[in-house]
């Protein structure tokens, strides 16, 4: 197959792929500018051109990582439902997680593109509505034991016939949410963007004609399959197999929950096994339906590939079998999948990048910040009549540090890089809680001969609230981001109310429905990206600079790097690095840290509670994982995060990235 067996020129095609990317771009710039939610002003949608198939024939150039793989679902789930009853003006929406969506909030709307009554394809703009109903402000409802708590599930409905808006059916969608102004004002957004590349696509066939329009959709398509596979041709065939973790399930006690994935490389084709997965649908909102993971495949593969456009070429040669229906991976009606990018999805890209390091090392990189959400909704003390409000925010975070490179700082999730930090003027006029600070988190990049990039804690206070809960969608408190070839890892997320008070409480990473009052403070972390390479091969004069740019404490470079750095004029961020202490602390740590991953688990956390170790203590030297508000021992989840440590870095210690991987340790199993 040739990149244009479709009979056209060079040229044309060029113009036209181009001008799909350019339509999408379009579709995104008119949600932008129109939208009514602040959730979706911050950049939280995606938009895709489809052919009558329902295939993707592009994504636009900002699109969310979460939502690149299943917008063909979403028109191949309209064209399912309603077969021939699809005619020009008509516009559906669909948010169904198990018909191809993500979860309930991530809403689309797809309209059938004509020309003069020939049916084209589908345009579809994704935005994630702050809210769909169910138990808790934001819909994300950690106690939910079926999706019914959750929110409205839409399937494929009809909300504009013929070119007339349904009103009756839009306000009883927006009617089941708590924000329905909002609700109707997106949801028309949504469609005058669908309207816009509608009308782009008939421009280029009046220009080019219906033909070569036609046959160029398919033609990208086979663009995008074709240089795929010759990319993966030159790679070498194998096998890889890793795992990454959930945190727990509640249902089951403590304990991590595996996510195993197995990749194969034959010839041309990339396929991905993940039917050794953990088995069951887990007793949180933390699963994921095909879609979702399907999602986290993609992306975390395009990810090695950033020169190739994508659209369902791409999946001609990335193939997925998740194993059967109903395990945490693949849930099944009515599973709780709300949470899904906090947990499978977020775990299978991480895994994805380590599986890629052992083929592409140059572009290897260790665990990023798991994505968060924290929820604050109730009633606005400063409106009239005491108004719904919902604070809704996400976290920017640090990246795994990367082969020859620290990681990046202060970044979007994996999950959607494009997502944009919320203006926090923004966020104090639409409600009552006030930012008090947001600031890099010293100590927070793992540890590394290449050292993670840095997260951030956000603090806020609740002013004239009433009637208000907090909740938090996020993972990886216990299942803690990881370092990679040698590299350490990070710190782990979770939620304090009133800290250094004498009303502290420790929430953990994963709750719904905390009442909240007004003068009630909320913190949070996020985690820093993984280290990479062993961090007692790291430059001293680098750990040094980090001290002095305030990434790193004195404190943690000795304990963490085996370096001794002195302070001289703190106000001048002037200090020095004592050659002859380091020599030696570094000797010490060699010689030491093994039998540390071994010490009685117990006796550690007995230090941790007595303040004889830290957090950092624990999680970097003796791989022990307790509940971080209380101090208990969490023994089985400390087991299987110590065998982790022994997999990913330990094996690693002693040889530095820079002089190229140890070739004997590999995730290659045939």
């Amino acid at each position: 197959m040739s990149t244009n067996d479709k009979g056209l020129d060079p040229v044309t095609f060029e113009v036209l792929k181009n001008a799909y990317v350019n339509i999408v771009d379009q579709m995104a710039e008119q949600i932008f500018r129109t939208c009514y939610s602040f959730v979706i002003y911050s950049r939280d949608f995606s938009s895709a051109l489809c052919d009558v198939n329902g295939d993707t024939i592009m994504q636009g150039s900002g699109d969310i990582a979460a939502h690149v793989g299943t917008l063909h679902y979403t028109a191949k789930a309209v064209i399912n439902n309603f077969k021939d009853d699809i005619h020009p003006g008509d516009v559906f929406v669909v948010n169904d997680v198990y018909q191809g969506g993500t979860h309930f909030n991530d809403t689309r709307i797809v309209r059938p593109m004509f020309y003069k009554g020939e049916l084209l394809g589908f345009s579809q703009a994704n935005g994630h509505w702050a809210d769909v109903g169910g138990a808790v402000p934001g819909s994300f409802n950690v106690n939910a034991i079926d999706h019914m708590a959750e929110g409205l599930r839409i399937t494929p409905t009809r909300v504009w016939s013929k070119g007339r808006c349904l009103d009756d059916v839009c306000r009883l969608i927006a009617s089941n949410t708590r924000a329905p102004a909002d609700i109707i004002g997106d949801m028309q957004a949504q469609a005058e963007a669908t309207r816009v590349a509608e009308q782009e696509i008939c421009r280029l066939v009046e220009k080019y004609g219906l033909d070569v329009i036609k046959r160029s959709f398919g033609a990208v398509q086979d663009y995008v399959e074709v240089l795929t596979r010759q990319r993966v041709s030159e790679l070498p065939d194998g096998v890889w197999q890793t795992e990454d973790y959930i945190d727990v399930d509640p249902g089951l006690g403590e304990g991590l929950i595996p996510i195993r994935i197995t990749m194969t490389i034959k010839g041309d084709r990339v396929h991905y096994d993940l039917s050794k997965s953990h088995p069951k649908s887990i007793s949180s909102f933390l699963n994921a339906c095909f879609g979702g993971a399907f999602a986290a495949i993609v992306a975390g593969t395009k990810m090695q590939f950033p020169e190739i456009p994508l659209n369902s070429g791409f999946y001609r040669v990335v193939t997925v079998d998740l194993g059967p229906e109903g395990s945490v991976v693949n849930a099944a009606w009515p599973t709780p999948v709300a949470g899904f990018c906090s947990g499978p999805f977020e775990k299978i890209m991480n895994s994805i990048f380590e599986l890629w390091a052992e083929i592409l090392p140059e572009r290897a990189m260790a665990c990023t910040f798991n994505l968060d959400y924290l929820l604050i909704g109730g009633r606005d003390g400063r409106q009239p009549g005491h108004q719904y409000f919902m604070w809704y925010d996400w976290m920017v975070g640090g990246w795994g540090a990367r082969n020859g490179r620290d990681g990046w700082a202060a970044t979007g999730p994996v999950f959607g890089v494009q997502l944009g930090t919320q203006p926090f003027e923004g966020q104090e006029r639409l409600a009552p809680v006030l930012t008090t600070c947001h600031e890099l988190q010293v100590d927070s990049g793992g540890p590394g001969e290449f050292r993670g990039g840095m997260g951030v804690e956000k603090g806020v206070i609740l002013t004239k609230v009433d009637r208000t809960v907090v909740s938090y969608c996020c993972d990886r408190e216990r299942s803690i981001t990881w370092g990679l070839w040698g590299g350490l890892p990070s710190i782990p997320h979770g939620v304090w109310v009133n800290r250094d008070t004498q009303g502290e409480r420790y929430l953990g990473s994963l709750f719904s429905n905390v009442p909240l009052e007004a003068g009630d403070m909320v913190s949070r972390p996020s985690a820093g990206g993984g280290g990479l390479g062993d961090p007692l091969e790291r430059d001293e004069e680098l750990v040094c600079e980090d001290v002095a740019d305030g990434y790193v404490s004195i404190e943690r470079a000795a304990k963490d790097y085996g370096v001794v750095v002195k302070e001289i004029d703190a106000d001048l961020a002037e200090y020095e690095v004592d050659h002859e202490a380091t020599l030696a602390r570094r000797a010490y740590i060699r010689s030491n840290r093994a039998k540390w991953l071994q010490e009685d688990a117990e006796t550690v956390a007995a230090r941790y509670r007595a303040g004889e170790l830290t957090m950092h203590d624990l999680i970097r030297a003796h791989g022990v994982i307790v509940n971080w508000g209380s101090g208990e021992l969490l023994p089985k989840t400390t087991e299987q995060f110590r065998a982790m440590l022994m997999r990913r870095t330990a094996p690693y210690w002693g040889k530095s990235v820079a002089s190229g991987k140890d070739a004997s340790v590999t995730l290659k199993v045939a």
